[in-house]
């Protein structure tokens, strides 16, 4: 694994340009502080440099929170949000750090969908963006980059996307949400009887507990083989 030294990049700072990329962008974006040796761990871990959006993530943020938190970018870990992109990953995409993944999870929402940069897993495009939905539990192509995905979050009509999967005051509970926890949903945003989210039941879990949930209930309805 290349020393630390090696991957932090001064001349082209990737930090810089998601900076520059939220200064220009309409939604509520909240960068979480970093910890500069959790940072510098993280980056380490993730064996890319500072000069790549996703490396900047990890190395000069802890994170970053979409729309009151309704979307969370993983970092290198906040109080606010304490999984980093390789202890998320480690045991899901890979079982032990700088193993190759074919997959990897990059980032959450408040309802249990889940954010997934392929690497072989879903599809012949390659280092793209797929979106785990959780009403349907079907792996969505969004025919994005990172750098595209983080423009998204930082830019894109939201509402228009979360279409029929937001209700009404979610703003308020949602920025009282932790980082590690989502909504879960009685009857499943899945299910026929769960598509009116505005009538569904929902209760905190932590993230953990409903993305091993989402991952079972694929694997029974036959949607996932492996």
């Amino acid at each position: 694994m290349r020393p630390i030294e090696e991957l932090i990049n001064k001349e082209q700072p990737g930090g810089v340009l998601i900076r520059e990329w939220i200064s220009k962008g309409k939604n509520k974006v909240e960068i979480l502080e970093v910890d500069s040796l959790k940072g510098r761990d993280e980056l380490y871990k993730l064996q890319i440099t500072t000069r790549s959006p996703m490396g900047a993530m990890a190395y000069t943020t802890g994170g970053i929170l979409i729309d009151n938190g309704w979307i969370r970018i993983l970092g290198s870990g906040n109080p606010k949000l304490t999984r980093t992109i390789t202890s998320w990953n480690k045991g899901k995409a890979f079982d032990e750090i700088g193993n190759p993944a074919k997959f990897l999870l990059i980032a959450d929402d408040a309802i249990g969908g889940f954010f997934v940069l392929n690497f072989g897993a879903y599809g012949t495009d390659f280092a793209k963006v797929y979106y785990f939905s959780p009403d349907n539990l079907n792996f969505e192509p969004l025919d994005l980059t990172y750098s595209e995905f983080l423009n998204f979050c930082f830019n894109g009509d939201l509402d228009d996307f979360y279409k029929n999967l937001r209700w009404k005051n979610w703003q308020d509970e949602v920025k009282n949400l932790q980082g590690d926890w989502v909504y879960t949903f009685y009857p499943t945003l899945w299910s026929k009887e769960g598509k009116d989210i505005t009538k569904n039941v929902r209760n905190p879990v932590p993230i953990e507990e409903q993305y091993s949930l989402n991952i079972e209930f694929r694997k029974q309805l036959g949607l996932d083989t492996k």
